[in-house]
């Protein structure tokens, strides 16, 4: 689904052709027409090129903050399940199996 999108800001107008849904690029450009704003109103600049970069910037360094946000959420995650797994085999040894082997013995993960 090729779809055209026309852009149209700080002063400068192209249209891209890209393999994206309509409503989703709108929804970007709207996100990038938000950010850029943003950048006008803290820093002050008014200069079109000098604001772009700034809001690419900035937009950087918020996605660098999720990232790192989303990669220290899954290894808390993964110590959570390896604590799981570790009180599942304890509580499984007292009975005389381990959830590995309980797995394997299903055909499942691990096994």
């Amino acid at each position: 689904m090729t779809n055209e999108l026309c852009l149209d800001i700080l002063g400068t107008s192209f249209s891209i052709t890209v393999d994206e849904d309509e409503a989703y690029l709108k929804e970007v450009l709207a996100q990038y027409r938000a950010a850029v704003e943003n950048t006008k109103g803290i820093s002050g600049i008014n200069e079109p090129l000098n604001i772009a970069v700034l809001t690419g910037f900035l937009l950087c360094d918020e996605i660098n903050r999720m990232k790192q946000q989303l990669e220290k959420e899954s290894i808390e995650v993964n110590e959570r399940t390896m604590n799981l797994i570790t009180k599942l085999d304890q509580a499984l040894a007292t009975s005389g199996g381990s959830l590995q082997d309980t797995c394997a013995a299903k055909g499942g993960a691990n096994g």
